[in-house]
């Protein structure tokens, strides 16, 4: 298959650029997948992908998801992704990222980028140093910072809307709740659910991580095989996608599935499959907007507590989720889509597919050098 046919087969993207620059070590692609809403926003995750076809489906499947996010949270915006080929514990640098950052620079804010897995508000800030087009840029540049504490506080906010609608009362004290993965967002998550007196067990591959959570809270690890099939209330997988698959399905004993990871479900067929189970699963990229919102905010002008306040939304887009589905019989991964679809349906129609250059005021690295 060619890679054009490759492409076409993930979607009607509306553009894909490969980055590559030799003296620096960089091999990026940039996916644009829709613009109808407003200027696709997507973080940059940077992995050790073993091949390139690999690293092209990610961003393939990442960028769509940023259009359905953005247009289910309701933000005037659409979808995109990049996506860094290399190790992110050895293969960073400031000419890496700088590189990085001119391609970027070079879509006139068609693309604006901003952490994701893999990458730091550290690397923020070298792309910033060569393109305006970066969110989650430090707070003496005038950004936001970090955006995993808001995303986490979205899965909270999804996780409470869940457990209403499966047991009745949005409560979590007492809950028993698997996180699966104790990065940014899931040490932020494991915070408020601590806060909530929740019942909570963890696991990551990282086993410093794990040691440092656990014990800070007096958590009960467990093993990274162990807390997917753990006997929960609530499974949330907080890693890297896929963890609903045709091995793992029948084997999850949790009542409701929600989490800030991407891409949850291996295959569409497996939302079908978990409400054949009973299961409730909360749709990952409704759920996990919350960093998304924090991020929206800081285009507008930074306010925390307003990006607070709208992370407090996702409890509302995921009820809503949750009627669709019964409404139409169908299951919540549809019912998500079914809303997104709606919304880039009906106001994509009074828009054109943007082109970027739009103004956007930034505190520039002169003026900061000058204080």
């Amino acid at each position: 298959m060619g890679t054009f046919d490759f492409i076409s087969k993930h979607g009607e993207h509306e553009e894909v650029i490969y980055c590559y620059d030799r003296n620096v070590g960089l091999k990026a692609i940039i996916a644009i997948h829709n613009t109808a809403l407003g200027p696709a926003l997507g973080g940059t995750r940077m992995w050790n992908y073993k091949t390139e076809d690999e690293a092209l489906t990610d961003v393939l499947r990442l960028s769509r998801g940023m259009t359905y996010k953005a247009a289910a949270a309701g933000l005037n915006l659409g979808g995109g992704k990049a996506v860094i080929i290399g190790d992110p514990k050895k293969d960073k640098s400031e000419g890496l990222f700088r590189a990085f950052g001119q391609f970027v620079n070079s879509l006139n804010g068609r693309y604006i980028t901003a952490e994701d897995v893999g990458t730091t508000v550290h690397d923020m800030e070298h792309i910033f140093m060569e393109s305006q087009w970066v969110t989650g840029i430090p707070k003496e540049f005038g950004g936001s910072g970090d955006p995993s504490p808001y995303t986490a506080h979205g899965v909270l906010m999804g996780m409470k809307a869940a457990a209403k609608e499966k047991f009745g009362s949005d409560s979590l004290r007492g809950r028993r709740v698997a996180v699966q993965g104790l990065g940014n967002v899931g040490s932020n998550l494991v915070n408020y659910l601590v806060t909530e007196g929740a019942q909570i067990f963890v696991a990551d591959i990282d086993q410093d991580r794990v040691k440092a959570v656990s014990t800070a809270h007096k958590l009960q690890a467990l093993s990274t095989d162990e807390i997917l099939f753990a006997d929960v209330d609530i499974l949330s997988p907080c890693a890297m996608g896929a963890v609903v698959n045709d091995e793992s399905i029948r084997k999850i004993k949790a009542k409701v599935i929600c989490g800030g990871a991407n891409n949850q479900l291996a295959e569409s067929r497996h939302g079908d499959q978990l409400k054949e189970l009973g299961i409730l699963y909360a749709p990952d990229y409704v759920v996990n907007a919350g960093g998304l919102m924090n991020v929206f905010v800081e285009l507008e002008g930074y306010s925390p507590d307003r990006a607070f306040e709208k992370t407090r939304h996702v409890y509302d887009n995921v009820s809503k989720v949750f009627e669709i589905a019964a409404r139409d019989k169908i299951g919540t991964h549809l019912a998500a889509d079914r809303m997104a679809e709606e919304r880039i349906k009906k106001i994509g129609g009074l828009r054109t597919r943007h082109a970027g250059k739009s103004n956007r005021s930034f505190t520039t690295l002169k003026e900061v050098n000058n204080r």
